[in-house]
């Protein structure tokens, strides 16, 4: 299979743009579109390591096709970021879990390219939780898996090569057992008086404790010096959210966990931070801390798409331009036909990219998170590694149409009989604002001119739950999407499909009375429609409020041509 992996996950602005090019055994060209637009367009001469001309910051898809007939060989994208301190709000989150001494990094690092990860939590790498460095370079962890620090620090290099910083998993307060007796007087108890633990192997002290503290950050110190992490992954298991400590003192867990956050930022300023609101306890407290990312692990009772899409959105009124990632584990691909496992992925991805969220669920060198104990992943077969990487490439080629934080959903504004500013309808299939199986879920963005419509089909779906297996997307036929127009020059619409070409394909506008009126294409799991104001005007109606300018819109307009 014709693959195009681009050297990195993303490049800095000015910095030189390469992508590796395998199993090609024709001439082809290599297109660079930039929403819609083919920005650069490189001659193919067969496989190897082809440079890119430079490009201005911004989100770009890249296909691969053939110099004869155009037919499409391989598909990727490339992601270039204005620096490194651009860099840090953008997270595409990956995992490793193996560190045997005969481990061979490059799968994972290969993964991390194809699927453009900017960042990878090395999961259970330590030697003990309350005791990160101890275990000298090779070791077993606390359930008995061999660890080689030499493997642990061949997968941060090459990783960082790749462009994805490595993130050193770090639980903020489990103690082992044979640890236990040095920390137990910081202890946390419930009512009985019987400390909190986890799975007969951990137990519990308070994290703002300051001697836990001293010892925590130092030990986090240590690991960056030894394996050469470019941050952390901060774990807590949900509960409790109260204790009491040994010495009778209550403990309101979420401002100890914004006091020990706080405390990691003072004693590694320069580190990549990445806190777990698990459940999203407790978010409301932590999203503002000195930490790069908004990160939440979903469980009961946010089990549907539209808990998944709240919750991204309070998280987004939070943090601001920092990133929101949600781990939402995937256990249906441990458990249904691979068929259905995908059409679930589609639909929850669909959820989190179009409310502006990435997902953790792939890593290693093709492995699904499906269980919280990383160790147990699953392996995902050849199609839906490919599903995984089409959505990758989709992501990053519009990032600046999912990724904005100026994104200011108008849905209730525009939408419905009242506003009539604009909507979409289907002969087939009823439209809704609201996630209900049966439906076409819509969504209406406004980010400065432009408007972006997220279809998400969930016809002929039983339910709406982000975790049960899910049938092929139902029939819908083609819809009708209509703009009350502001003048009397059409906007122009294009339309994406992460299955389809991928790319933004102009769709036909015309004049009907007030309003301009387009036919789109059948939907499939995921439609994303651009609409823009005409040549020389920046209005559809959009709130003002929302800056038209061009400091979100990075690489808009970019013309390139290639050498």
């Amino acid at each position: 299979m014709t693959l195009v992996l681009p050297t990195r996950s993303w490049y800095a602005a000015g910095e030189p743009i390469a992508v590796d090019i395998g199993d090609l055994g024709r001439p082809a060209n290599l297109e660079v579109d930039h929403l819609g637009a083919v920005v650069a367009a490189v001659p193919v001469g067969g496989s190897g390591r082809l440079a890119l001309p430079d490009l201005p910051p911004g989100g770009y898809g890249l296909r691969l096709v053939d110099s004869a007939d155009t037919d499409l060989l391989a598909r990727s994208a490339i992601h270039v970021l204005a620096d490194e301190a651009h860099a840090r709000r953008v997270l595409r989150y990956g995992f490793v879990t193996d560190y045997r001494p005969e481990r061979d990094p490059r799968g994972a690092v290969d993964l991390a390219r194809r699927l453009h990860l900017t960042a990878v939590q090395f999961y259970d790498w330590a030697h003990r939780h309350a005791d990160l460095v101890s275990g000298g370079e090779d070791y077993a962890d606390p359930l008995g898996n061999r660890v080689s620090l030499a493997t642990v620090r061949a997968l941060v290099e090459g990783l960082r090569a790749a462009g994805a910083d490595a993130l050193g998993y770090a639980a903020v307060y489990g103690v082992g057992n044979d640890e236990w007796p040095h920390w137990e007087s910081l202890a946390l108890l419930d009512a009985t008086g019987t400390a909190y633990g986890l799975g007969g192997f951990l137990r519990i002290v308070d994290p703002a404790a300051p001697a836990w503290l001293a010892h925590f950050t130092d030990d986090l110190a240590a690991a960056v010096q030894r394996c050469g992490f470019a941050g952390f992954h901060l774990d807590q298991y949900g509960s409790p959210t109260h204790a009491r400590r040994v010495d009778g003192r209550p403990v309101a867990l979420a401002e100890s966990f914004t006091t020990l956050v706080e405390a990691v930022r003072d004693r590694l300023p320069q580190v990549r931070l990445v806190f777990n609101n698990v459940n999203d306890f407790p978010t409301w407290a932590t999203a503002t801390t000195r930490q790069d990312a908004c990160y939440v692990e979903v469980w009961s009772p946010m089990v549907e798409f539209a808990d998944l899409a709240a919750l991204v959105t309070r998280c987004h009124a939070l943090v601001g331009d920092r990133p929101v990632v949600v781990a939402a584990y995937l256990s249906v691909y441990a458990r249904a036909p691979r068929p259905l496992a995908d059409a679930t992925a589609r639909l929850t991805m669909a959820t989190l990219f179009s409310h502006g969220a990435t997902h953790l669920l792939a890593g290693e060198d093709g492995r699904l998170l499906v269980d919280p104990y990383y160790v147990r992943n699953h392996p995902a077969e050849p199609k839906t590694l490919d599903l995984l990487a089409r959505w990758a490439d989709f992501l990053v080629a519009h990032d600046e149409l999912l990724m904005d934080p100026r994104a200011v959903d108008v849905t209730a504004a525009y939408a419905g009989d009242y506003n009539d500013h604009l909507d979409v309808s289907y002969a087939a299939a009823p439209v809704s604002g609201h996630a209900r199986a049966g439906v076409v879920w819509r969504r209406i963005v406004a980010i400065g001119p432009w408007l972006v419509v997220h279809l998400v089909n969930l016809v002929g779906q039983e339910s709406c739950a982000w975790d049960a297996p899910h049938a092929q997307p139902g029939e819908t036929g083609p819809g009708l999407l209509r703009l009350r127009l502001p003048g009397p020059v059409l906007p122009t619409v294009h339309v994406a499909d992460p299955d389809g070409s991928g790319r933004l394909e102009p769709v036909p506008v015309e004049a009907d009375g007030t309003h301009a009126r387009a036919v789109l294409p059948a939907l499939g799991s995921w439609q994303v429609i651009l609409v823009r104001p005409p040549e020389g005007e920046d209005d559809l109606g959009v709130d003002r409020g929302v800056d038209g300018g061009d400091a979100g819109r990075t690489g808009g307009g970019a013309a390139v041509t290639g050498p």
